[in-house]
């Protein structure tokens, strides 16, 4: 894994619920019956059991999908910039090959709409993301992916990022070269305005295109339970106000 990644990730699990919140209970613990001790604690579970809750992973998603314009034209864009997520490694059913996650895939069935809508050239934007020799690019997955099962031609692959900054700069670098300097962007809604932050600073006109808005259907009293899809959802809107911010005091 890159260094940098590799110190993100872990950064990522120390500030991230759950890790977070067990480390705070654990310090709750060792102060025993002082009062801060007992804050700590009830604080941790308190606030564990509303991140677990559909509920509460909708107070941390919905304004970070606010931020995210949906698609309405492509004007004059010249290309479709989609970005890699995560893989399922090994996939058995497609021959041991690495394939694209939910999340990459949901990406990727947007693209290939977008693509017969505009027909606009398709670059695949991901790395690696690790030093393993037998780790593909996760751009290449979602080159099969696109042309196999979407139909839909990509024209350039970006395989050297381990990150959105680095998606953002390697891409505008193919994309310059080709003339290109207005994009459609594609990635999921939570995501976009940091992916956003990081393609205008290479200098490319964006327009958004996000996918997959999680946090706009009405809450039911089901969503008021824990469970654990609200805590995935939670520790990835966590993770995308951190990214924020850190972009924010970067950029």
């Amino acid at each position: 894994m890159h260094p940098g990644d590799l110190a993100i990730t872990f950064l990522r699990t120390l500030l991230l619920p759950p890790f977070s919140l067990f480390l705070f209970y654990g310090i709750g613990l060792l102060l025993g019956k002082r009062s801060y001790g007992r804050l700590l604690r009830g604080g941790s579970i308190a606030l564990l059991f509303l991140l677990c809750t559909q509920a509460g992973a909708w107070l941390l998603m919905r304004p970070l999908e606010n931020l995210a314009v949906p698609f309405k034209s492509a004007g004059n864009a010249q290309a479709i910039v989609v970005l890699g997520a995560g893989r399922l490694r090994n996939a058995p059913e497609y021959g041991g090959r690495d394939i694209p996650d939910y999340i990459a895939l949901a990406r990727l069935r947007y693209t290939a709409k977008l693509h017969r809508e505009t027909g606009l050239p398709v670059l695949a934007s991901g790395g690696a993301a690790s030093s393993q020799a037998d780790v593909e690019p996760l751009a290449y997955g979602m080159r099969r992916a696109l042309q196999e099962d979407f139909a839909t031609p990509v024209k350039w692959t970006e395989d050297k990022s381990y990150n959105t900054a680095e998606n953002a700069e390697y891409s505008a670098q193919i994309l310059k070269q080709s003339g290109i300097q207005r994009i459609v962007l594609v990635t999921d809604a939570m995501h976009m305005y940091r992916a956003r932050i990081a393609f205008e600073k290479q200098g490319l006109d964006v327009i958004t295109a996000p996918t997959m808005f999680l946090a706009q259907g009405k809450l039911t009293l089901m969503d008021l339970l824990p469970d654990a899809e609200g805590l995935r959802r939670a520790n990835y809107a966590l993770y995308e106000w951190l990214g924020i911010v850190w972009y924010h005091l970067r950029y």
